[in-house]
């Protein structure tokens, strides 16, 4: 333990009255919020995602794991802390959208280690996080040299010899491909930083590329008056039969409006993310993809050819349409459809989330680490498992998506038991002991099975990017 249990519990406190609510800036607490430890790299100059504390003591590199805004609060175009160090994605955005000078932003190369300067020595590989664009893990490999920032609790190994490697994950999507990487496989690292969204055994959603994949068969169905059902469906009932009939059958008058064109398929997004399933919809169909221009001038600063050869400005030959999130409920994109009458007759929305998702009627919320597994992958997620919801009609379906860019609890269970760690570190819900408390039982259970496990197995995969 690099901290005595006494310690670290004195830490969070110290964190906990940080991040209060109702702080605000004085002269008699120096003007800025206090840094919590988990921002700080224990014994290096090092904050990441730590743009809302200001400058911070001790300080000489700062790291942005992506360019969404939970993490570059109060980062602008007054910036002048230090230099920032991030994806070459990321530094495109925040100087698009942020208006960060371009002299402190230090774009980083992906895979390969980088020295940080004035860090006594610590070096830095990027990992493709698996969330939104430009997003990444930071692994540090370095020794501890200073006791940086606002905690009062130090560490004893400043000035010693030894190497330590710390793992952050900023937000990401865990997979296989992150603990085989060859900056991490066969490493011992002694923090892992841990994006702990879902540390919930109640959110084991499905796997990412089989709801993209999902989303584009549903929207091929509709979109073309086919069935929602296969043929050798036996538990197809007379209600599927029904529904079918309302969500997919053309009008008997005029043009059939199974044609592409006549249904508008309206996918909700934030500023950044969710755009592998757009991309997945409009290739299945054939079609453009349309936006507003913001949006637009966001997209192309990510690096995707792919989907900058998709974008339209004329929202006509675009058959799907990218709104925020919010716009992907029944009265406001009925309002939005509403733009194009006599172009679009019918619409479809798909709204991507994974808060989307709710656990089985009757699962076992306090399973055994192994039945979390086995549970996980003995399940598939097809387009059928895809429901409208309660205010869709006939014209205007709206889907909630069980889809999130954030790992599912089953995910990061793989991702502990795969991964030599010394420490895991929660970095989300972390605002109430009783929350640390839940996280800190389940990590103490993966760090149980994992020692029974033959070192550097890795949980069997369904696939190579994804258990």
């Amino acid at each position: 333990m690099l901290m005595s249990s006494y310690k670290e519990n004195e830490a969070w406190k110290e964190a906990s009255a940080a991040d209060d609510r109702n702080f605000r800036p004085t002269k008699g607490n120096g003007g800025r919020r206090k840094a919590p430890f988990y921002k700080i790299m224990q014994g290096m100059p090092i904050a990441v995602d730590a743009f809302r504390y200001g400058t911070i003591p001790g300080v000489t590199a700062y790291f942005l794991t992506h360019a969404h805004s939970d993490h570059y609060t109060n980062l602008s175009s007054n910036w002048k802390a230090g230099p920032i160090y991030c994806s070459e994605g990321t530094a495109n955005l925040i100087v698009h959208m942020l208006a960060v000078d371009r002299k402190w932003v230090h774009p980083l190369p992906m895979d390969v280690p980088t020295v940080i300067p004035n860090t006594g020595g610590v070096s830095v590989a990027l990992i493709e996080a698996n969330h939104c664009p430009g997003s990444c893990l930071f692994l540090f490999e370095g020794r501890q040299t200073v006791n940086a920032g606002d905690s009062v609790y130090k560490s004893p190994f400043v000035g010693s010899s030894r190497i330590f490697r710390y793992l952050h994950c900023g937000d990401f999507r865990a997979s296989p491909q992150h603990v085989m990487h060859p900056a991490v496989k066969g490493k011992r690292i002694d923090h892992v930083y841990l994006d702990t969204t879902y540390l919930d055994p109640k959110y084991c959603f499905p796997p990412q590329p089989q709801v993209i994949s999902a989303c584009a068969e549903l929207a091929k169905r509709i979109v073309y008056g086919e069935s929602l059902h296969d043929a050798d469906d036996v538990a197809k009932t007379k209600r599927n039969q029904t529904m079918d009939s309302w969500l997919i059958a053309p009008e008997k008058q005029g043009e059939q409006e199974s044609k592409p064109g006549k249904v508008l398929v309206v996918v909700g997004t934030y500023s950044i993310g969710k755009e592998r399933i757009v991309k997945a919809i409009a290739r299945t169909l054939q079609t453009k993809v349309y936006c507003d221009s913001r949006k637009a001038a966001i997209l192309r600063c990510q690096s995707d050819p792919e989907l900058h050869e998709l974008l339209t400005k004329d929202p006509l030959e675009g058959g799907v349409h990218l709104v925020p999130l919010g716009v992907i409920a029944s009265d406001r994109l009925k309002e939005y459809v509403g733009r194009f009458k006599g172009h679009y007759s019918r619409a479809v929305g798909f709204r991507p989330t994974g808060w989307t998702y709710s656990a089985p009627a009757g699962t076992d919320l306090m399973p055994a680490v192994s039945t979390i597994i086995s549970r996980s992958q003995s399940r598939a997620f097809t387009h059928a498992q895809l429901n409208p919801t309660k205010n869709s009609s006939a014209a205007l379906q709206v889907y909630g998506v069980p889809y999130s860019e954030h790992s599912s609890f089953f995910e990061l269970t793989c991702f502990a038991l795969s991964l030599d760690w010394a420490k895991m570190i929660a970095t989300v819900n972390v605002g109430s002991e009783n929350s640390r408390r839940k996280m800190d039982k389940w990590i103490g259970r993966w760090e149980t099975e994992r020692k029974k496990r033959s070192k550097g197995e890795v949980v069997g995969c369904r696939a190579e990017d994804y258990w």
